[in-house]
């Protein structure tokens, strides 16, 4: 073996190691807070800013979580959460479906700039639009509904959604479309029998994406409704902080709880969510 061999071995040796070195500092860095907030739900309230600080605490109990599932004005913003969210993404998804087939496939005038006009809506921040929807949803006769909540969650998920779609349904080559014509077909039959199929891992990391931004929306949910049976889980979080004492414990706890549908989702649908990503950066 020569001397120019071995080093160069050496060299990746040393890079791999500063890799696996550095992935452990940042899973650590992740995952602290997380596992201090689970340490939090498990402690008595007044022992959340005990000194020293314990990680387990010596009056270990699920009471907090106790508290939370049985308190049905809790539970209520738990389904409420998963009424908005799964609505959100459902939709989401059909429209993105249409919206992305017809600019992969179709010339149309204004395509461009409709184009333009989608990628925009990502660049505005969402609080200079809080007063505009606000006005606009109350006009509507929508303030404190679901209807209100999902149509202004769709606002903010179908542009990257419908980015992420074209991208997608430009990788797959337009001779399915036309093999799907010569048959009898017609765009129709080839979106939902051919391109949807075989789009699946796209589609689920679209999913997947848009649950998440509406799971853990919070301002709109906070601006658009107002009475405690139209909340969700970010904002009963935020009511548990009181006028005098904060329930840290169960401001944890619910977090632990609300933190579960995306970690599951992830989980389930983790090589799909990452296969569709990649694949839809491929090609736009």
């Amino acid at each position: 073996m020569t001397a120019p061999t071995t080093t160069l071995r050496s060299r990746r040796t040393l890079a791999k190691t500063g890799v696996i070195i550095g992935l452990i500092l940042g899973g650590l860095f992740a995952g602290l807070p997380v596992l201090w907030m689970l340490s939090t739900s498990l402690k008595p309230n007044g022992e959340v800013f005990a000194n020293p600080p314990k990680l387990i605490s010596d009056n270990f109990s699920f009471d907090a979580y106790t508290q939370i599932l049985g308190n049905g004005a809790q539970l209520r913003f738990f389904l409420n959460s998963y009424i908005v969210a799964i609505a959100v993404t459902v939709l989401t998804l059909l429209v993105a479906v249409l919206a992305s087939y017809a600019f992969s496939r179709f010339t149309f005038p204004l395509s461009k700039t409709i184009n333009a006009m989608i990628v925009s809506v990502q660049a505005v921040p969402p609080i200079t639009l809080v007063i505009p929807y606000f006005g606009l949803v109350v006009g509507l006769g929508l303030y404190n509904t679901y209807p209100g909540l999902i149509l202004t969650h769709m606002v903010f998920t179908l542009p990257y959604a419908i980015i992420m779609m074209t991208a997608y349904f430009n990788t797959l080559p337009k001779e399915l479309d036309e093999s799907v014509k010569v048959d009898g077909g017609n765009s129709w039959t080839a979106l939902w029998r051919i391109l949807v199929p075989i789009s699946v891992p796209g589609l689920i990391a679209v999913g997947v994406y848009t649950f998440m931004i509406s799971w853990n929306e919070y301002l709109f949910a906070l601006t658009l409704t107002r009475t405690d049976d139209m909340r969700t889980v970010p904002i009963g979080i935020q009511l548990l902080m009181g006028q005098h004492s904060y329930e840290w414990n169960q401001m944890m706890a619910m977090s632990i709880l609300g933190s579960i549908p995306v970690l599951v989702l992830f989980l389930i649908f983790q090589r799909r969510f990452i296969g569709g990503l990649t694949s839809g950066a491929v090609k736009a």
